[in-house]
């Protein structure tokens, strides 16, 4: 795993790289002129591998889950649509002003089911960061969200959206098209959609940006996705004028998929394969499409009057207070 953000993370590296070489037909051969048995050797080394991540991911402090969550190594959008539905077909542009490729979405089949797809999408090679604008949506990128979303509440089709960004779009074009109104719009709109609509963090569920694509029926998180109103270096920027602080920041946002779970924020936790979902994408993909069948096949059994009345009896019961919680 290269640019590992932690420490122990070198030494996982070092472990898998060395197994890796041992499982290698040259190595094998070297081993067994100097008497040493590879099998017994790989299987204690793979032992020892699994020993040490399971101590360290289990126990990630919340800034390391941000750090987990923004890995570059970590599946994307495009990544998750590819691996679970068939027949994807993108549909781009707002109809209004242009395309903004922040945000995709098109036609696809889930278990043979149409359904639509909505996400936010990374990239990894810095000429499609830029393209993408590091899945930082301009107003452009929510009313494509909606217009899609739109679409599958004409044809009473499942709407699925992936949730995966820093924030929205925060520079003086985005303030010019209205990013913030199409955000709002967005929250009114994907409230009152008469189909179903289930919602995924796989990464950031970072602010404003997050919540124009994340009313939903169902929120699911990712095991070490998180989900803040702010980023930890904005919050310590503005709480103690520096982002060295963003550690501390990460704490007190509690911004944990498990957190966000205890305040009713999110429906259910998808655990991911251990050492996080870019060690194993298709384990991870396989888990989600799992749940996503089967939460959609529970919405289904509902009239598009009892999704809404029951969608707004869940928005009202976010941030109830309760001293017990804290």
């Amino acid at each position: 795993m290269a640019d590992n953000p932690f420490d122990f993370e070198t030494v996982i590296g070092e472990l898998e790289e060395l197994i890796a070489q041992l499982k290698s037909p040259e190595r094998r051969a070297e081993a067994r002129d100097q008497g040493i048995d590879a099998e017994v050797e790989v299987a204690r080394l793979e032992g020892e591998l699994r020993r040490v991540m399971v101590q360290h991911y289990s126990n990630l402090s919340p800034w390391e889950k941000v750090q987990v969550a923004r890995f570059k190594d970590r599946p994307y959008a495009l990544d998750y649509i590819r691996s679970i539905f068939d027949e994807f077909t993108e549909l781009s542009g707002d109809r209004l002003a242009g395309n903004d490729e922040a945000v995709v979405g098109g036609l696809a089949r889930l278990n043979g089911e149409p359904v639509v797809v909505i996400a936010q999408q990374k990239a990894r090679e810095i000429k499609e960061r830029q393209r993408r604008n590091f899945g930082m949506a301009h107003a452009e990128g929510f009313r494509k969200a909606l217009r899609l979303a739109k679409l599958a509440e004409k044809f009473r089709k499942p709407l699925i959206s992936f949730v995966d960004t820093a924030g929205a779009a925060a520079d003086l074009r985005a303030e010019e098209h209205g990013v913030s109104e199409a955000i709002a719009r967005n929250l009114q709109e994907f409230a009152l959609l008469e189909t179903p609509i289930v919602s995924v963090i796989i990464g950031e569920g970072g602010s404003g940006g997050a919540l124009g694509m994340a009313v939903a029926d169902r929120v699911l998180m990712l095991e070490h996705s998180i989900y803040s109103v702010i980023s930890p270096e904005g919050c310590a920027a503005i709480l103690w004028h520096d982002k060295a602080k963003a550690h501390d920041a990460a704490s007190a946002l509690q911004l944990t998929a498990q957190n966000a779970k205890r305040f009713g924020l999110v429906d259910e936790v998808l655990p991911e394969p251990l050492g996080g979902a870019h060690r194993n994408p298709l384990e991870m993909a396989e888990t989600l499409q799992s749940a996503l069948k089967r939460h959609l096949g529970s919405l289904r059994l509902l009239t598009p009057c009892d999704l809404v009345n029951a969608r707004y009896a869940r928005i009202r019961c976010m941030g109830v207070w309760d001293e017990r919680q804290c």
